[in-house]
């Protein structure tokens, strides 16, 4: 079985394409006997600040409390409702997206009702830039969106420990999207493996067991990028780090990322950070 940090490695190594866009954030006070019945189109997170949330989907019935947070995915159909006294969160809807894979989240079973005590730094930064948010205190929209963006690292992090599994997706569902992202192991630890050498989608391809052709659609709709981009991002990551131990010359770099002589790869690092990799550090 593929563990979740392989599976999760994708954020770090393609971290650059990861875009996080808030397109609302609130605060709301529900009295006692309300009820909404929804279904989102992007995604919604909600923090708990006060009182108790019940949510049906599935004719299934969860519980979320004070310091809770809910993540709902896109197109999952819920009822919400208070039992007694009113409830009071702050809601967030956000579009998370890695190259052009609006939903890459959906490769995770994320959705569902995660407890406060799994992170608690997490979710008291969040709720203070909140505050500081509403009352818009410069800087405090930019670092909303920063502690957003650590809170849902904190939600993968425990869900890859096994801490936590979001329970608003049938595991059937949860199969069917998952399935794509492992089918592709294979092929990223071939990679990881192999960037000392020049590395051609067809050989890729024939590791996943498909034509080129496919592959190169399967592998874009699953990671939002192109085998090469994903290839040359790895690459870059790679010298990057090894131009930060001042250890090697440009010349062992380019033989070490596969380059047939240092001024291809030159060409590529300054293509990608905008600085020959003599400037770099």
């Amino acid at each position: 079985m593929i563990k979740l940090m392989d599976k999760l490695s994708i954020f770090d190594e393609l971290s650059e394409l990861v875009i996080l866009q808030i397109n609302s954030c609130n605060e709301v006070v529900q009295p006692n006997s309300w009820i909404e019945r929804r279904q989102h189109k992007d995604y919604d997170l909600w923090c708990i600040q006060e009182g108790q949330v019940e949510i049906n989907i599935h004719e299934n019935v969860y519980t979320a409390s004070a310091g809770d947070v809910i993540l709902f995915s896109p197109k999952i159909a819920y009822t919400a409702t208070t039992q007694s006294n009113q409830c009071r969160f702050i809601y967030t809807h956000f579009h998370l997206s890695l190259g052009n894979q609006q939903q890459i989240l959906d490769h995770f079973q994320l959705a569902g009702i995660f407890d406060h005590s799994l992170a608690v730094e997490e979710i008291r930064l969040f709720t203070e830039t909140y505050n500081q948010y509403k009352q818009h205190i410069p800087m405090s929209e930019m670092r909303l969106k920063g502690f957003l963006t650590i809170l849902l690292s904190k939600m993968m992090e425990q869900h890859a420990r096994q801490n936590y599994q979001g329970n608003f997706i049938q595991q059937t569902a949860h199969q069917k999207q998952t399935k794509y992202l492992d089918k592709l192991q294979s092929v990223f630890h071939f990679v990881h493996k192999h960037l000392h050498l020049p590395i051609r989608v067809k050989e890729l391809a024939a590791i996943a067991g498909m034509s080129e052709k496919y592959f190169i659609i399967y592998f874009k709709q699953t990671l939002g990028v192109t085998p090469g981009h994903y290839i040359y991002q790895l690459k870059m990551n790679r010298a990057r780090e090894l131009l930060y131990t001042k250890c090697y010359s440009i010349q062992q770099i380019a033989n070490m990322l596969g380059y047939p002589d240092p001024y291809s790869f030159s060409k590529a690092f300054k293509k990608y950070y905008n600085v020959p990799p003599s400037e770099f550090v």
